[in-house]
């Protein structure tokens, strides 16, 4: 019992993961069109102006497609693929659009639902293809009985069951991070930088990065700002300590210096690995100056129109000054303790 326990959390973390990593792509492009729709038109382009009538307007509709036409549906289809390989991806696609409230009867649940549905859909198509059938109707499984019985026991499920109870769920945690107070708030900022900077693109990551996209999604966008701190501190900190400190630093560590730097202007912190990789106590110290600069971006009110982008979308930042304080921090605190004038760096001359 307890191994199969083990085995469906296994499951479900790597179905997240690989959801979120397919669905990236499309995040970044939609993300980062918004932010620029923003940048040329302002905030209330997507309202203030006749869709496609403008550049703007243009960009920030374009931009909409990865971010609210397909990111979810795409979400559900990868959550679902990692359970059940290509037959799980119409099934899931399909729960991952319903999660989206597609009729707007009131019950969209968004990124939650997707997750949920996928895994479900997931499940259900391994399910199917166990289907007792003549050997003459094998070869109809994956093209015809799955996609037909699969999608359409799906959508009555979102559509009847899950759909009401998931959109009452994501209503409440709305309204839950609407209410928090200033301790709460950092709490969950220390929470949310340590995780983004633990495995750096792992399940943690991924999942710390899933809540603030969902966050993003009901209109709250303190956790994704947070997440560029978070993000973009580790491989920043570890360049200068490389840059400072070289004597600390073999020839071949130094020789990712401009990949440290881009994974900070870029937000991508996987570019940190293979430090991290060479003394695992420098995860500590990522995850600490990370978990500092998450909290105050949370508690100096600091909001990100866009999800992803790094330095390259500061002017989607309602403060961009103190977005970069944070930032500062946040480095600071890392290169002191790993690698830079800290302790670690001190005992282990690479």
């Amino acid at each position: 019992m307890k191994d199969n326990l083990l085995e469906f959390k296994a499951t479900v973390m790597s179905a997240i993961t690989t959801g979120v990593s397919y669905m990236l792509p499309f995040v970044v492009a939609g993300g980062i069109l918004v932010a620029i729709s923003f940048a040329i038109g302002g905030y209330d382009v997507g309202s203030a102006v006749e869709p496609c009538k403008t550049l703007a307007s243009t960009l920030y509709y374009l931009g909409q497609i990865g971010l609210s036409t397909l990111m979810v549906p795409i979400l559900g289809a990868f959550v679902a693929y990692s359970i059940a390989d290509k037959p799980g991806i119409c099934v899931g696609m399909y729960a991952g659009w319903i999660a989206t409230d597609p009729w707007s009867i009131g019950y969209a649940s968004g990124f939650l639902g997707a997750l949920i549905g996928g895994i479900i859909a997931g499940y259900l198509v391994e399910a199917l293809k166990k289907m007792p059938l003549p050997r003459s109707l094998k070869s109809l499984l994956p093209t015809l009985i799955i996609p037909l019985l699969g999608c359409g026991m799906i959508g009555l499920l979102m559509h009847y069951v899950l759909g009401g109870p998931l959109g009452a769920l994501t209503t409440a945690l709305t309204h839950f991070l609407d209410g928090l107070g200033t301790g709460n708030i950092i709490i969950l900022g220390l929470v949310q930088g340590a995780m983004i900077a633990f495995d750096m693109g792992g399940p943690c990551n991924k999942v710390a990065y899933a809540f603030s996209l969902a966050c993003m999604e009901t209109g709250n966008y303190l956790p994704i700002a947070a997440v560029f701190v978070a993000a973009m501190a580790p491989p920043m900190a570890m360049a200068i300590a490389m840059i400072v400190k070289k004597d600390y630093f073999t020839k071949e560590d130094r020789s990712s210096i401009p990949g440290c730097i881009a994974g900070c202007l870029c937000m991508i912190t996987e570019f940190a690995i293979p430090h991290a990789a060479k003394d695992v106590r420098r995860i500590l110290c990522f995850c600490v100056g990370s978990a500092i600069g998450s909290a105050m971006s949370f508690a100096l009110g600091v909001t990100m129109r866009a999800p992803h982008g790094g330095l390259f979308v500061l002017f989607a930042v309602n403060k961009p000054l103190v977005f970069i304080i944070c930032l500062v921090t946040a480095i600071d605190n890392i290169y002191r303790t790993s690698g830079g004038a800290g302790d670690i760096g001190r005992k282990h001359k690479y």
